[in-house]
């Protein structure tokens, strides 16, 4: 039996998609991201699948398209246009194999079915009529029956033939997009003239095919792929495959990205591939069709009540998606700030599950006015940091639950109490001494940020902790093989080894040292502009707040919190105390106050994806050994990208809008030597 609730959600998701569905394919509106819809749809669908007795008329599963503008002709497809039927993983589409295998086994035994992998084009689907070999009509899909009539401004695409190689009568469908850099341009001019920009290259298709004035749809740069065959005068090829070359032949432009896969395995080896290099063409992809391949096979299968049983779109991991906000919690930072944490109903985005996701500060939750309960559109930020960008009000119940900040947090220690810091909007611990804050400072000062001890990871720095083996940094290098051997996990051979890390750890660099002491404000990037500056970590103890703010890319926020956390007694003596214990060097200073200019001098380098010959911390302290500088994000400062396997979209594009200079990783090496 379905509970109250769970019927409730599938009536709150039903008026959301259609809603948001309506918005765009009617009004060209992308008021939430195609994802982010997607995600809705398929917690729809699946519900569905287990309670096929809700299915209604009006679901959103059992709808194509929304109605054409009333501004254009209306065009009745004489062929109806179907939507495709989604799959998110391996899994899934292993599951689509199994289920067309059952259905052909039927009628034609036991067969296995080779399927054609073509790219996805996220663009505006048309479906093009031509009468012995002269285009007729070009219509928008609509709502699967009736579609617009966009002739004139398809006729402008120059892709599209006017005219065939032979007079056949012929319907066939495409995809109209946009490239990445024409829609930059676009937006540019847009901008100019007081006028929004497009959301993406999919919107910026969709409105300039809807333009009323085919000279706007013209200067617009718009481009097509045609693929597939729904009616022919001639003899239909006999297989998917045939068609595509069919269709070449004729004229159109097909997409040269496909394959012929033999089994599922393959075609699922394809969707990986795809689904690394998918963001890097000129055009937008979100995912792989994959369409059994013997058009017998295609016609035996037919269609359900909305898509074809023959084909299925098998889309990349989402970069954006929904979820519900299960609860908010406070976690305890290494400088006593409190940082509030979402915890989620898991859900996979681009390519990972997530539970958890900052919601940064006090001020961000009033912006977003998230709330425990609510529904919520989550992106990964950079293609790494799980992001809350929009609460989805619609979603709402009305047993929603507003997040009160406590006035104590036990992880705090001593009474708990907490504080808002003076002119920022987050929130700290008063007393900055708790075992949660010292075990998350030990975290980062003996991490790969920082000192860097191998073997000395979260586990054993608690282990530590609690067996009251250390209570300050120092305390580190005190640590006995016999201290080791009585916490559990160690032997011999581990207590030698860490001891070993622990006193090659004692002869480190000044930036490393100053991005492990949890200094407020103070980075990895931070540090380095900090190290580039002084000479030793007394100079910056002693450094005005004036000094600091005077360095480029420290503000006055970063030096009043440095200049704070130096003027403490307990901190001034631990810099005291680390002093007779390590051995400090800093290369950085002598290469920034060094008369002889280095290779890479006043050149910034953005690093994006991973490195085969080396980690990414070993490349940024080759490039700056070389005097070139490290950027997190690219502007048209930036020298270069490099680029190494699964690079993160957004810095990839990013460079390729503003013509950054993209090295792969050989071409970095090259530069190395």
């Amino acid at each position: 039996m379905l509970s109250k609730e769970a019927r409730e959600r599938y009536e709150k998701l039903k008026s959301t998609i259609n809603h948001y569905r309506t918005q765009r394919h009617v009004y060209d509106r992308e008021e939430i991201s195609i994802e982010a819809e997607d995600a809705l749809k398929h917690e729809l669908s699946e519900i569905e699948r287990t309670h096929p007795e809700l299915i209604a008329p009006d679901s959103p599963s059992q709808r194509v398209g929304g109605k054409p503008l009333p501004q254009f002709l209306k065009v009745r497809h004489k062929i109806p246009q179907w939507s495709f039927n989604d799959a998110f993983t391996p899994e899934e589409i292993r599951e689509f194999d199994l289920r067309t295998k059952r259905f052909l086994k039927e009628r034609f035994g036991p067969v296995v079915p080779s399927y054609v992998c073509e790219l996805k084009i996220d663009g505006l689907k048309i479906v093009f009529e031509y009468e012995r070999g002269i285009l007729k009509t070009a219509a928008t899909r609509g709502d699967g029956l009736t579609g617009e009539d966009v002739t004139q401004n398809i006729r402008t695409i120059e892709s599209v033939p006017l005219s065939l190689e032979r007079p056949v009568d012929i319907i066939v469908e495409g995809e109209v997009w946009m490239s990445t850099l024409s829609l930059e341009a676009l937006n540019k001019r847009r901008a100019k003239e007081g006028e929004p920009p497009f959301a993406n290259p999919r919107n910026a298709a969709a409105g300039s095919i809807r333009q009323l004035d085919p000279a706007v749809a013209a200067s617009r740069k718009l481009d097509v792929f045609v693929y597939d065959v729904a009616q022919t005068s001639e003899s239909f090829p006999s297989t998917q495959w045939e068609e595509l070359q069919y269709l070449q032949e004729l004229g159109f432009k097909v997409n040269p990205h496909r394959a012929l896969a033999k089994n599922v395995e393959e075609a699922i080896t394809f969707w990986e591939i795809w689904k690394k290099k998918g963001r890097h063409q000129e055009y937008w992809i979100d995912g792989v069709v994959l369409k059994v391949n013997e058009k017998r096979y295609e016609d035996a299968l037919g269609y359900t009540g909305k898509a074809p049983r023959f084909t299925v779109a098998f889309k990349f991991p989402a970069e954006q998606v929904t979820t519900v906000v299960e609860g908010i919690e406070l976690q305890v930072g290494r400088t006593g700030v409190l940082t509030p944490v979402a915890h989620l109903r898991p859900v996979g985005v681009a390519g990972t599950v997530v539970s958890r996701a900052t919601l940064h500060n006090e001020d961000e939750i009033d912006r977003l006015d998230v709330r425990i309960g609510d529904t919520v559109i989550l992106q990964k930020a950079g293609d790494v940091i799980p992001d809350i960008v929009r609460v989805l009000p619609e979603m709402r119940t009305g047993k929603e639950k507003k997040f009160v900040w406590p006035a104590r947090v036990a992880e705090c220690g001593g009474d708990g109490r907490i504080e808002r810091i003076p002119g920022e909007a987050a929130w700290r611990c008063v007393n900055r001494n708790s075992f949660a804050i010292l075990r998350r400072k030990f975290y980062q000062f003996c991490g790969k940020h920082a000192l860097d001890i191998e073997g000395l990871g979260k586990k054993s720095v608690d282990l530590l902790l609690e067996r009251g083996l250390v209570t300050h940094f120092n305390d580190i290098w005190s640590l006995t093989q016999g201290d080791l051997l009585a916490l559990p996990g160690f032997g011999e051979v581990s207590a030698q080894k860490l001891l070993a890390s622990i006193q090659k750890s004692s002869h480190t660099e000044l930036a490393r040292l100053l991005a492990g002491l949890s200094v407020t404000h103070v980075g990895e990037e931070t540090a380095l502009l900090l190290s580039q500056q002084f000479r030793s970590l007394e100079d910056v103890a002693d450094a005005s707040e004036e000094k600091l703010t005077n360095i480029l890319g420290i503000g006055e926020v970063v030096a009043k919190g440095i200049t704070e956390w130096f003027a403490e007694k307990q901190n001034r003596a631990l810099i005291s105390n680390l002093k007779e214990i390590l051995e400090i060097h800093n290369p950085a200073y002598r290469q920034a106050h060094s008369s002889r200019a280095l290779p890479l001098s006043g050149q910034t380098f953005v690093l994006t994806g991973t490195l085969s010959s080396m980690t990414r911390e070993e490349a940024k302290e080759k490039l700056r050994a070389l005097g070139g500088e490290i950027s997190s994000s690219v502007s048209k400062k930036t020298t270069a990208v490099i680029v190494g396997a699964e690079p993160g979209g957004a810095k990839y594009d990013r460079a390729q809008a503003l013509g950054v200079r993209l090295l792969s990783e050989e071409e970095f090496l090259r530069i190395l030597k």
